[in-house]
């Protein structure tokens, strides 16, 4: 069996996200105690909220890498498995990394935290928004091509793309593409990811990026930016540094895991986000979730 791993991104958050593996699993207990050392308070707020302080970008970030990291050494713990390959939707490209040894827990949790603020702080609140488009992505890229300031910015399913941009630029190709027959619905977003207006933070972010410490990955992990999987540490930082104004191609990198032979896709940690987009790119694939103690214990191929 070829296991490839999936780690979710924003939006999969929870208050108590893993934390019951910390009774069972003292792989589990190290991520929290690493997540509390390197960011002091992080495992008291995922553990006991509040909500809206862990919903905060520059807390969700270095949260979720927690709790996936945790739920994931936790399954290698009671298995004695490892995946063949991985692959993280936008912030859970930094968890993969983590997981494939690319980077060390500290290094991403400190990455994610300064993500997070730098990504919040690059556009004004209300010049950014995003909408989710129902539809044809061919449709969807060539509407955003016409228009200036709106991109593609998660090409989350088949029909489900996201775009990104500054607000009266996605409002318009939103009408636009209504007008097509598609179906838009503005997101509720801090901040418009994954476009152009996220240059400023990507610019602040690439020094620290380029002067993390890489180790040798023991398997490789598909880039969000091309879908291509990468087994040589060295490019990953130019990757992550382009991934935040670049598009998310998930549907192309599942799709890339499963021509390299992924036989199950198990996504680790809250939420079952990515579970549902896997199985609508691969309607015939094999996906679980594992996020709690009786998902890991329960686990079988």
């Amino acid at each position: 069996m070829k296991i490839a791993a999936l780690f979710p991104g924003q939006g999969s958050h929870a208050v108590g996200m893993s934390a019951d593996l910390l009774t069972d699993f003292p792989t589990a207990r190290d991520v929290f105690g690493a997540a509390e050392t390197t960011l002091p308070g992080l495992s008291a707020l995922i553990e006991a909220g509040p909500l809206d302080a862990l919903t905060l970008t520059a807390n969700q970030q270095p949260a979720l890498v927690t709790a996936s990291l945790a739920a994931y050494r936790a399954w290698q713990a009671h298995t004695g498995l490892t995946p063949f390959a991985a692959a993280g939707h936008s912030l859970g490209e930094y968890s993969a990394h983590v997981a494939a040894g690319t980077l060390s827990l500290e290094a991403a949790l400190r990455l994610t935290r300064r993500r997070g603020e730098l990504m919040q702080e690059a556009v004004p609140v209300g010049v950014g928004a995003m909408a989710a488009i129902m539809g044809d992505p061919g449709a969807v890229e060539e509407v955003c091509a016409g228009l200036e300031g709106v991109q593609p910015a998660n090409y989350n399913a088949p029909t489900q793309t996201v775009i990104s941009g500054e607000k009266a630029a996605v409002d318009e190709a939103a009408a636009q593409l209504k007008a097509r027959g598609l179906k838009a619905i503005l997101l509720k977003v801090s901040a418009p990811f994954h476009c152009a207006l996220m240059q400023p933070a990507a610019e602040a972010l690439a020094p620290d990026l380029r002067a993390a410490q890489l180790g040798q990955m023991a398997f490789p992990v598909v880039a969000n930016v091309n879908a291509e999987a990468v087994s040589d540490s060295s490019i990953v930082p130019e990757l992550l540094i382009d991934q935040i104004t670049g598009s998310v191609h998930w549907v192309q990198s599942i799709r890339q895991l499963a021509e390299l032979g992924a036989d199950v896709f198990v996504e680790f940690g809250p939420g079952t986000v990515l579970t549902g987009l896997v199985k609508r790119i691969l309607p015939e694939a094999r996906v679980m979730n594992l996020g709690t103690l009786a998902q890991v214990q329960a686990f079988e191929l």
